[in-house]
């Protein structure tokens, strides 16, 4: 079991990756974001929910196991993030591309709640937190700015 919960949260191993782990993360969590989409709406919704609720106990988990706050080789907070990036918005290289730039920026600079999140919330409900909330934010600036282009 413990094998099988570090392989969910290293996104099937990319998290072993050297260099930029969470930035393989995100890669994978974009073909999930247009699976989840073609669900529809409501089932789309439900399906990410799901995924989300999942990522945070695998999270837990492989933080218990790996050891330490917030392993490295954790991913599916990236993959989750990344699929609530991408959710509903219509599939285009230059929203893949604008969406994975937004959301890896969120990510890694940290500011306003992607910190607060960061910094104050523990476990894995604080490992995909900040995730989830850099891509809400990149969700809605990719909308804002396609619907001003």
């Amino acid at each position: 079991m413990n094998r099988l919960i570090l392989f969910f949260a290293t996104g099937m191993g990319l998290g072993y990756i050297p260099g930029a782990p969470g930035t393989y993360g995100a890669l994978l969590g974009i073909p999930l974001g247009y699976v989840f989409s073609r669900l529809g709406a409501t089932l789309g919704a439900l399906s990410l929910a799901t995924f989300v609720v999942f990522s945070v106990w695998v999270s837990g988990r492989a933080e218990e196991l790996i050891g330490g706050s917030d392993p490295s080789q954790v991913v599916i907070d990236e993959i989750a993030g990344m699929a609530v990036t991408l959710f509903l918005v219509p599939l285009s290289g230059k929203n893949v591309i604008l969406g994975f730039v937004l959301f890896r920026a969120f990510d890694m600079v940290k500011i306003g709640p992607v910190k607060w999140a960061n910094d104050r919330i523990k476990g894995g409900v604080g490992i995909v937190a900040d995730d989830l909330i850099a891509g809400v934010i990149a969700h809605l600036l990719i909308r804002v700015i396609f619907s001003l282009w």
